[in-house]
């Protein structure tokens, strides 16, 4: 194309409002844009001032599809602020709940957001018709993460039961059995996603970047662990002010990020690059046989990493429930003696490592918040990937030029809304 003038304003099939420009004359390529522009939302400010109480019922609002993770990383953060060491049981059920939160987010891009692109379709809607059993799978795993998720936080969005120090409420014996068998059945569907996915032709674009992650010697992590980088190894999670760096672009109301190169991946691919080798054997039987091997460059793989990583929670939340039983459920109150103090709680949520940063006073009171979403993280990489990936697909048309970059967004996953937290309001 000699001359491109792409304006997608929005581009769908993504959470939030993100706007793809593009514009080249003569063949030469003069802007390229990667646009955000929400509103900023301000949860730090909504925050500050309320009870530790108060901010786990607030902090899972900054998402609808991550709430948990918010949840968690909230709890956590004022753990670590009061000195408190939830019990083993409690710890169980929230890497299972966790698995939960895994399952429904991933099967939601895939199959309603991500799967349509593939399958020639504008929406999932007309692929109700087309492809019957591709949706139906795609609502069942949904509707089994969402009862997952149900029975252990007593909601399928917005937990409930689990607090800082542990849980209010937990699943009785039999439930957990009932769903372990659920859970069994369902390894069908997913065998069948993979048979999917492997028919699916997957554009094949490399762009070497930094890859961020948690990682735990101990397991595949996403609620415990240091931060881990492919290029320059682990640090402490208090150190993540050093990692992510945070600056602001004219064109986003939501913040960019950066650390060793001019910009880093989260989510599902940089968990993968970071931590193969901790993977399930059937997730990692099925990223052979997707063609997904660490360290992976190409930013569209993503989308095959997720389904590994679902795959992978399925298998964990199987031996999790045996664990859970073999032990014995007990009730546990959670006891909380408040103290002055700053914590900080960082978990993989679907989309990448989120951090929630908090400093209470002697009364419980939050002072002072910082959160660091996922997709405020990855939003430099995305514009750094179509500053890459245009000069290599300009003599393609318009329209396929376009469809690409959209394609390219949504591998990402990205959760606009949460990533706008752009200003530091100081009240007087």
């Amino acid at each position: 194309m000699t001359q491109l003038s792409i304006n997608v304003h929005h581009v769908t099939r993504i959470e939030g409002h993100g706007n793809i420009i593009v514009n080249a004359k003569d063949g030469k390529i003069e802007e390229i844009k990667w646009e955000i522009p929400e509103s900023p939302r301000f949860f730090e400010a909504m925050l500050r001032g309320r009870n530790y109480e108060d901010v786990t019922w607030l902090s899972p609002r900054i998402c609808g599809i991550c709430s948990i993770a918010h949840a968690t990383a909230s709890i956590q953060a004022t753990e670590a602020a009061f000195g408190i060491k939830p019990s083993e049981q409690s710890m169980l059920l929230r890497k299972l709940l966790y698995h939960a939160e895994t399952l429904q987010s991933h099967v939601l891009h895939l199959y309603f957001l991500v799967a349509p692109d593939f399958l020639g379709a504008d929406s999932v809607i007309p692929l109700a018709a087309t492809q019957k059993e591709v949706v139906l799978r795609a609502l069942r795993l949904k509707k089994l993460a969402n009862d997952l998720a149900d029975l252990i936080c007593g909601r399928k969005t917005h937990p409930l039961s689990c607090v800082v120090g542990g849980f209010v409420k937990i699943p009785e014996a039999q439930q957990l059995k009932t769903m372990q068998q659920k859970l069994i059945e369902a390894t069908k569907d997913l065998k069948k996603t993979v048979e999917l996915f492997k028919g699916l032709k997957i554009p094949n674009f490399v762009r070497e970047t930094e890859y961020i992650a948690l990682k735990d010697s101990q397991e595949y992590a996403f609620i415990s662990g240091d931060i881990a980088s492919t290029d320059t190894g682990a640090a402490p999670v208090t150190d993540y002010l050093s990692i992510t760096n945070e600056f602001c672009v004219p064109h986003s109301t939501a913040k960019f990020t950066k650390h060793k190169r001019d910009s880093y991946m989260v989510g599902a691919l940089a968990r993968f690059n970071n931590n193969y080798a901790q993977l399930s054997p059937q997730a990692q039987k099925a990223a052979q046989e997707l063609g997904l091997k660490a360290v992976c460059h190409n930013p569209y793989m993503i989308n095959v990493a997720q389904l590994v990583e679902s795959i992978h929670s399925l298998e964990e939340s199987l031996k999790l429930i045996d664990r859970i039983l073999a032990r014995g459920l007990k009730e546990e109150r959670p006891e909380v003696k408040v103290k002055a103090g700053r914590g900080i709680g960082a978990v993989e949520a679907p989309r990448g490592i989120l951090f929630h940063d908090y400093t209470y006073d002697d009364k419980g009171i939050l002072t002072q918040a910082n959160c660091i979403i996922p997709t405020n993280q990855n939003h430099n990489n995305i514009q750094k990937d179509m500053e890459a990936l245009v000069p290599q697909i300009i003599n393609k048309s318009q329209e396929e030029i376009t469809h690409m970059l959209e394609m390219l967004v949504r591998a990402y996953d990205p959760c606009v809304s949460c990533s706008t937290h752009f200003l530091e309001v100081k009240f007087i």
